[in-house]
């Protein structure tokens, strides 16, 4: 008896993640976790009240808020990133409230890709955009930032990583429809520069493009690198679905708490995609954001703004891991953003004798055999590029470093009792 297939196309090619494979691994091992991207401290006091208030309030707190934003939200939204770009953002027409940047970026592929479309993907990416544009029927087209040849050989910083203007525009055909970047990257670290940024608006304008413009670590910037919105370049506005997160900017990942800003004639297509399937976001979670952007804009530039003193806390602890992997011979990518920090490994010399992991690529084998071996769990970098490049980018791993200072020590603890011993 021959049976009907269950699944649905749409989901073949797409089924594996990294997140719930080491994830696992590091549990099961009970590993120091300098993988994923969370931050193990509170975030500030003043949200954290914002939502005990919200949560204890009155009824209306409990139910069912506007579906594609509360009112308080998109408000505070609309005022904050409006100063930001330097035009007015209309709060009910042109933002979209999400179950974190996750779903806005969901919604935004779902609603403006369309079946044969081609989608160009800034490498290394972030792992969902791949399988969600093919979900949504496009097909995605890769361009790798690539370390430029310094000298000495040494690659030290996140802004020597650069995108080519000719390879990028090599990659536009008749079917493109959208770029995809992230600035700041994950897990590169890079922010990009006004220049590099007017080289991808100038493409998406000549093309009639949409960018698709990731920031959820637009805050975290480092060393006197500038985020820059590609939205606030001239014409981008209309073309462009910006995703933020206040998971990241607020230190608070579990609230799921993300949004998408863009022109009302793109906007109106995310909210169909976002009506039908979640449709709603929890009401208390919105309400604390809403305060903690609201009190954000009051102290915006001073002293007592968290959006300056939390990547001042973070400076010391990416200096602090930056100093461990040099000392134990790896070399560090200082980032310019984010959380992450990644470190080439082609310089450490390490038996590699699990039979189980022969045929993957070597930086997914260095990672899964110091989890098992050392007990202390990273991300491998090639899970962040298309099968075409990986094997060009298999030299690297992901740190965290957006920790506790005692998960920075445990896992620098480690890092020297396997230097010392090597």
């Amino acid at each position: 008896m021959t049976s009907r297939r269950l699944h649905a196309r749409r989901l073949e090619g797409v089924d594996k993640n990294i997140w719930v494979d080491f994830t696992q691994l590091a549990a099961d091992y009970k590993a120091v976790n300098l993988g994923q991207g969370f931050p193990d401290f509170s975030p500030p006091s003043y949200i954290q009240e914002a939502f005990c208030k919200a949560v204890s309030g009155g009824s209306s707190m409990q139910q069912y808020t506007r579906a594609f934003g509360h009112p308080a939200l998109v408000k505070i939204l609309a005022k904050f990133f409006g100063r930001i770009v330097g035009r007015e953002v209309d709060a009910l027409e042109e933002i979209l409230v999400t179950v974190g940047a996750y779903q806005a970026l969901f919604c935004t592929f779902q609603a403006l890709v369309d079946e044969g479309d081609e989608v160009i993907i800034v490498e290394p990416f972030f792992d969902c955009y791949q399988p969600m544009v093919m979900m949504a029927g496009g097909k995605p087209v890769y361009v790798p930032l690539r370390p430029k040849a310094m000298e000495g050989g040494k690659v030290l910083s996140s802004e020597d990583w650069v995108l080519s203007a000719e390879e990028l525009a090599s990659k536009v055909t008749p079917r493109t429809k959208a770029i995809v970047i992230n600035t700041p990257n994950n897990p590169l670290g890079k922010v990009y520069k006004t220049e590099e940024l007017q080289v991808i608006a100038d493409l998406c304008i000549k093309h009639d493009l949409v960018c698709v413009s990731d920031e959820v670590y637009e805050w975290l910037t480092y060393d006197g690198a500038k985020h820059v919105k590609i939205a606030s370049l001239p014409g981008m506005w209309e073309r462009t679905v910006t995703i933020g997160s206040a998971g990241k900017t607020f230190s608070a990942t579990g609230w799921k708490v993300g949004w998408a800003i863009g022109a009302g004639r793109m906007l109106k297509h995310l909210k169909t995609v976002h009506q039908n399937s979640v449709y709603h976001c929890a009401t208390a979670a919105q309400e604390a954001v809403a305060q903690g952007f609201q009190r954000e804009y009051d102290q915006f530039g001073s002293p007592e703004s968290y959006f300056l003193q939390l990547p001042e806390m973070l400076q010391h602890k990416r200096r602090k891991l930056a100093s461990c992997l040099e000392s134990v011979g790896l070399q560090p990518i200082l980032p310019e953003g984010g959380y992450f920090m990644i470190a080439d490994i082609s310089s450490v010399k390490v038996e590699l004798n699990d039979l189980s992991t022969q045929d993957e690529p070597q930086d997914y084998r260095f990672v899964k055999w110091l989890i098992k071996e050392k007990g202390l769990a990273t991300i491998p970098v090639s899970a962040f590029y298309s099968q075409e490049h990986r094997k060009d980018f298999q030299n690297y791993i992901r740190f965290c470093f957006v920790k506790e200072d005692s998960t920075l020590n445990a896992a620098e603890n480690i890092l020297r009792k396997w230097s010392d011993g090597k």
